[in-house]
């Protein structure tokens, strides 16, 4: 997709999970987050962005 493009935490657990479990919306944040650690962890660039009220944007 678009560098920059803004994912819903409900479009991100559509994509990722699928429609036919339930997940927390607040699942997102944690992976997010360990996503961040692990791109981080030697030094990388952290790509992700939190867009306030919307949701994250890479790039």
């Amino acid at each position: 997709d678009k560098p920059g493009r803004v994912w819903s935490r409900e479009q991100l657990l559509d994509r990722v999970w699928g429609r036919d479990i339930y997940v927390e919306t607040r699942t997102v944040d944690v992976h997010v987050g360990r996503l961040r650690k692990a791109l981080c962890k030697h030094g990388g660039t952290n790509p992700v962005r939190t867009v306030r009220s919307a949701g994250y944007a890479l790039g």
